[in-house]
């Protein structure tokens, strides 16, 4: 396992390059919602980000956690390479930190976000890196 605010430069290296992710949620019968996104990991902070609009699936789930947030999973894969982060998802909707996620995006992927007036922020508190990177 990788040590999430301290990983390996190989394994910080999987998570800059550019790769189409996993998030996994969990609906509230208990069934797991994967959807594909892209993702920024931030080891200093012990956080990763997704941008997405207020109304998809995946945020209501978030949601129906509660207060406390849901427990999700982050994951990319490239060949035999794969990476999983996990912990605690809350749904962020500040404007500051919504254009922070975004400019994180536009970092990793080379291309900045459309315009979405609906746009939020999943931010993951992570507690758990996993992966062959």
């Amino acid at each position: 396992m990788a040590d999430v605010r301290n990983p390996t430069p190989e394994y910080l290296a999987f998570w800059r390059e550019r790769h189409v992710c996993t998030l996994t949620t969990l609906r509230p019968d208990g069934t797991p919602h994967v959807v594909p996104v892209g993702v920024t990991y931030d080891p200093e902070a012990g956080v990763a980000r997704v941008i997405t609009g207020r109304n998809t699936r995946k945020v209501a789930n978030i949601l129906a956690a509660g207060p406390e947030g849901a427990r999700v999973a982050v994951c990319q894969m490239h060949k035999a390479r794969w990476a999983t982060l996990e912990g605690r998802a809350t749904i962020r909707t500040e404007p500051e930190a919504v254009a922070d996620a975004e400019s994180r995006y536009a970092e990793r992927y080379e291309r900045t976000p459309r315009e979405n007036p609906e746009r939020i922020v999943i931010e993951i508190a992570l507690d758990r890196a996993l992966g062959n990177a």
